[in-house]
């Protein structure tokens, strides 16, 4: 991918103890996204959120919560992302996915 390419940012909030296939749902997602070679995937563990069932999880000591907010996101060539937004559906009966264009202003490997 080169910085000039059209990129999406592909958005897909779920809560912890989603499961696809025995696996965290999250976690399913990341591998699922390599197996069909999009660009890169990063599964962000959130420490508060709430969303449409209206029930707040948090890390507080005073509330732990055992159904954290992760997000997923992803981000490649538009063609890519589309591509794999079927997949996603099929994988994700509870949550929120957003979809936006995205300027890639770096990419690659620092090795």
């Amino acid at each position: 991918m080169d910085a000039r390419d059209d990129a999406q940012l592909l958005r897909i909030f779920v809560g912890e103890t989603q499961k696809w296939k025995g696996r965290p749902l999250y976690e399913a997602i990341v591998k699922k996204a390599r197996e069909h070679g999009l660009a890169g995937a990063t599964a962000i563990r959130g420490r508060m959120g709430f969303g449409a069932n209206n029930h707040i999880s948090t890390t507080s000591i005073l509330r732990l919560s055992e159904d954290l907010p992760f997000v997923v996101e992803i981000v490649d060539k538009t063609e890519k992302i589309q591509e794999f937004i079927p997949i996603v559906k099929e994988m994700v009966p509870g949550g929120l996915v957003t979809l936006e264009k995205a300027h890639i202003v770096v990419y690659g490997s620092n090795k």
